[in-house]
């Protein structure tokens, strides 16, 4: 039953999320032909400020979610469902709305200090309002996903998607053409209306729910500890990658200066690599990436159960399937390159990208496959751990190597990063996992 339902979870998820990356990717193509790759390169960096306040918004409460959830009903204990998701909401909007206020406070001195730019001033701005939106559907993602009924988030989100996409149109029409500024920050205020709207939509599905299913009483003795336990490695490591992560996105553009590109040649160098070639690489991503999501609570209840036979075929058929998916994919990507270039961005220059880095991808999937083994095991803190050593890595190299290479020392660093990140979470895995070396 169990594994039934794992599956269908998998094929929800994994069709879902094709149909929703069709759609940002088809509207990234109009965003490149709306703004052009120097407006992309701009709304770029604010993204790149704004995901390391949300961050800190979402301090690692999603997956504290999905793991006490799946604890308690691994534990066949419904009664704590929630009482722990009491803690995890009430963290989720502490600090969701302690980001909004940082954000907004400060965002004056991060568009002018940290991003060089003051166009970016209003766009960090109106971001603030999405910030307790974004860590309090965090938490009710990990409820549902631990759980099983990812179908509700799913549709949610697709919603909220759509709804996204036709007020970024509607708002870029009262921007004159361009106005870089006033583009980035239309796109960013449909975004964040979007993200409030998917706020409504998921509250509502949780607390119809939470009625339903987990009607009991729970007095959440120890539920606080636990949730902090989980919650805050996550957090402090989270915050150290995605701080490193940004500084690396920032020291992009002006690396790219200091090589001798212009000010917009350089955000548009940026814009074509971040914003328009990696989509199309990490598109085919969300089929594996849904298993890899799902196999998350799956194996922490088989842990809880003691199930060792469980976990090593689960974790053996997860690694086997994505190396042999994402293999294929690497595949289609180099041959393909040039004419996917075409037909998504009419670029020979994205297409040229797309194929230089397709060799990549197969490391890229694995890794993801690799990481939610470690995640449903209780490794998330190793896991962290690499990713900080991983983007102190990139920063490093990408202070180093950019004023002197230009984006040939930035596709370098990505093979780099990607290859020694993969090597380490193998490692791990293979070692608090005794499955057989033929994967």
């Amino acid at each position: 039953m169990r594994r039934r339902r794992l599956l269908y979870n998998t094929a929800l998820l994994t069709v879902s999320s094709l149909a929703m990356n069709a759609v940002a990717m088809a509207f990234q193509a109009w965003l490149v032909g709306r703004i052009g790759t120097a407006g992309i390169g701009l709304y770029q960096l604010v993204l790149s400020v704004m995901n390391l306040t949300a961050t800190f918004a979402v301090s690692g409460v999603r997956f504290a979610a999905t793991r006490l959830v799946a604890e308690e009903l691994g534990a066949e204990h419904t009664a704590g469902v929630r009482a722990a998701m009491g803690r995890c909401l009430g963290y989720a909007g502490l600090f969701g709305f302690a980001a909004a206020f940082i954000l907004r406070a400060l965002a004056e001195p991060l568009g002018f200090l940290w991003i060089g730019d003051a166009r970016t001033v209003l766009s960090l701005r109106l971001a603030a309002l999405s910030m307790p939106c974004i860590s309090l559907c965090a938490a009710f993602s990990g409820y549902f996903t631990a759980s099983s009924r990812v179908w509700k988030p799913t549709l949610i989100h697709f919603v909220e998607q759509l709804a996204g996409v036709a007020l970024v149109a509607c708002f870029l029409r009262a921007v004159p053409g361009g106005d870089l500024e006033k583009s980035c920050a239309a796109v960013t205020l449909g975004t964040t209306a979007a993200n409030v709207l998917g706020l409504a939509m998921t509250a509502l599905a949780y607390v119809l729910d939470r009625r339903r299913h987990y009607a009991e009483q729970e007095d959440g003795a120890g539920y606080t500890g636990r949730m902090l336990s989980i919650a805050v490695p996550l957090a402090l490591s989270a915050y150290a990658r995605s701080a490193l992560t940004t500084l690396r996105h920032l020291l992009v553009p002006r690396g790219l200066r200091a090589a001798g590109w212009s000010a917009d040649g350089a955000l548009s160098g940026y814009g074509v690599i971040q914003g328009m070639v990696l989509p199309v690489l990490s598109f085919p991503a969300c089929i594996l990436g849904a298993a890899a999501e799902l196999i998350v609570p799956e194996l922490t209840a088989a842990q809880v159960r003691g199930d060792e036979r469980a976990i090593r075929a689960a974790t053996r058929e997860l690694l086997r399937a994505g190396a042999l998916f994402s293999g294929a994919v690497g595949l289609f990507l180099f041959l393909f390159a040039e004419k996917l270039g075409l037909a998504i961005y009419r670029s020979f220059e994205a297409g040229r990208y797309i194929r230089i880095l397709a060799p990549l991808v197969p490391v890229m999937y694995t890794d993801m496959a690799v990481d939610g083994c470690l995640k449903g095991l209780g490794q998330q803190v190793w896991s962290m751990g690499v990713n900080i050593a991983e983007s102190l890595l990139g920063l490093l190299l990408v202070w180093q190597l950019l004023p002197r290479w230009g984006l040939t020392a930035y596709i370098g660093v990505f093979y780099v990063t990607e290859l020694f990140n993969f090597t380490l979470s193998l490692w791990r895995l293979r070692r608090v996992t005794p499955f057989p070396r033929a994967v």
